[in-house]
């Protein structure tokens, strides 16, 4: 029992150090440019889709018992922007279009009670504190708590991209994300006690229209040690990094032993990094190791063998230029090598109707009504500059 908590308190540990409010001023100047912003529980509640007065979840008092399930949430809300920056469709009427899919609430003689009761949301003091922090970050960026960011949710927003130039965009990401609700409900300790001084935060980071997605990768580091690289995006194929993974290894290599090893305290961990065109290395991210982390092109079970590409480490640290030579033949670095490599990703998870964009199908339709629309908006427009 006491080996099992001392367990319990080391994953804790090593979960608190991946933050990104933890490591950030440590590696600021290797790392995005990135602005925070303490969120406040009844935005937090809001994400959920909890009611201002229903309890947290706990994920350690979770019960099987159908008896002590949790109420079902309350109809999603759009958010009210203080500002006026709109970027939600609604109706004249100010309908919730998401109300339109309950019957009861159509047959209902109460609409009026049930609005006031249920009034949109709105926050505007984080609202006006996210604006501020996305126009010092150049008008856009994007958005992530202290471990994940709502990648799962990027193909809900106008580009398909995690690309945010308002607070509004933010909270529909956000709310969007089961990656944002498992860190705000499935942590192994109860971040919402009056106790706790855990506190969540909204991490802005500068967005680069320019990245390339194959240049990120994710490095596992065990005992202290490199022992292997994935490329991060995996879900497609990239010719041109065949010819670049030789000399992209010890760009990386150079960059733990540097930067990473020297200021992370953790032995067993994951890193994501980009590197530039001209060759620099940027920090990306940190993770623990196993946990919620993807392994990506390995296994945790390969990664975890005692001899996997690597020869046993001694607890002692060894400079010797000989040895750090061994340990750099020692990683295995892979990437999608080929069209067959490809893994499996988010378009595969979502209905075909969202997929179908052909001829005649129903977004087909949609997005050239869509375009009509905005043809008529910018003819509108510019007749009414011309009047002026």
């Amino acid at each position: 029992m006491q080996e099992g908590g001392e367990d319990k308190e080391k994953e804790k540990v090593e979960l608190l150090r991946c933050q990104i409010n933890e490591w950030y001023p440590k590696f600021k100047s290797h790392t995005v440019r990135t602005l925070f912003h303490p969120l406040p529980q009844p935005f937090l509640r809001y994400l959920l889709g909890l009611k201002p007065t229903s309890p947290f979840p706990d994920a350690h008092s979770a019960s099987s018992d159908d008896d002590n399930a949790p109420p079902s949430p309350p109809p999603f809300l759009l958010l009210r922007p203080a500002s006026g920056r709109d970027p939600f469709p609604r109706s004249a009427a100010g309908i919730d279009p998401t109300s339109l899919l309950d019957c009861s609430s159509q047959l209902s003689p109460s609409d009026d009670d049930d609005d006031e009761a249920d009034p949109a949301p709105s926050f505007p003091e984080l609202e006006a504190a996210v604006e501020r922090s996305i126009t010092a970050l150049g008008g856009s960026a994007f958005p992530k708590l202290n471990w994940s960011a709502p990648k799962d949710a990027a193909w809900i927003s106008a580009d398909g991209t995690l690309r945010c130039c308002s607070f509004a965009d933010v909270v529909l990401l956000l709310h969007s994300s089961d990656s944002i609700a498992h860190d705000l409900s499935s942590l192994p300790f109860s971040p919402f006690s009056s106790s706790s001084p855990f506190a969540f935060y909204l991490a802005l980071r500068k967005w680069y229209p320019s990245l390339r997605p194959e240049m990120e990768f994710r490095c596992f580091v065990r005992h202290q040690q490199v022992v292997a690289i994935s490329q991060r995006e995996v879900t497609n194929f990239y010719p041109a990094i065949l010819d670049r993974r030789h000399h992209i290894l010890p760009l990386i290599q150079d960059f733990f032993s540097e930067v990473i090893r020297p200021g992370f305290e953790s032995r067993n961990y994951t890193f994501d990094v980009y590197v530039t065109s001209d060759g620099r290395v940027k920090l990306i991210d940190f993770n623990p190791w196993r946990l919620f982390t993807l392994p990506l092109l390995f296994t945790w079970e390969e990664l975890e063998e005692d001899g996997f590409n690597s020869e046993k480490q001694d607890k002692e640290e060894e400079e010797e230029l000989d040895k750090e030579r061994q340990r750099r033949t020692a990683v295995e670095f892979r990437i999608v090598e080929s069209q067959c490599g490809v893994r499996p990703g988010l378009k595969t998870a979502v209905p075909y109707d969202y997929l179908d964009t052909g001829e005649g199908s129903g977004w087909d339709q949609f997005l050239k009504r869509a375009d009509e629309e905005l043809r008529k908006q910018a003819q509108n427009s510019a007749r009414n500059n011309d009047v002026s």
